[in-house]
């Protein structure tokens, strides 16, 4: 396996450096707001299955088991609606992770009863910072699938 390319992330002087300070500083102001680096994990994850990207799927893996979810929870995060490992405002941040990662998959791609939920289980600026983290992994998946890139052992650098 090969890359169709190297990342374009690190092709383009100053990408990789402001795309991992869009990360930080969502996931820094979604920490403040009460969000669980678990949780911004577990978002991270679904967008990434979604989306198909192995190294996205592999970091927020390694990422989740090092911060030692368990294997249930990693195991069915894909069918989070079928399971009862998942708290209601995290099946809330799952659901909206879903719906703005599906964007052309319907004609009104986040309704509202999702935004609600969400809305319900998160203030204002931790539903701002879930929104930010969705929108940036889903950058990051697009990157990593369009240029082909291979995941490895080389992603445990990027975990925290």
């Amino acid at each position: 396996m090969k890359p169709r390319m190297t990342s374009a992330v690190l092709t383009i002087p100053g990408v990789l450096e402001g795309l991992q300070a869009v990360s930080k500083a969502a996931t820094d102001a979604g920490k403040r707001a009460g969000l669980t680096q678990n949780l911004i994990e577990l978002v991270n994850l679904r967008a990434s299955q979604i989306n198909g990207c192995a190294v996205c799927l592999d970091m927020h893996t390694r990422a989740l088991r090092k911060a030692g979810e368990s294997d249930e929870r990693l195991a069915t995060v894909a069918a989070w609606r079928e399971t009862p490992y998942f708290s209601e405002a995290e099946r809330a941040a799952l659901a909206l992770a879903e719906a703005a990662t599906r964007l052309s998959d319907r004609a009104n791609p986040v309704p509202d009863e999702i935004w609600n939920e969400a809305a319900r289980h998160f203030e204002l600026p931790a539903l701002a910072a879930l929104v930010v983290t969705i929108a940036t992994i889903n950058t990051w998946n697009r990157l990593n699938v369009t240029t082909g890139q291979i995941t490895g052992e080389w992603t445990a650098q990027w975990v925290a």
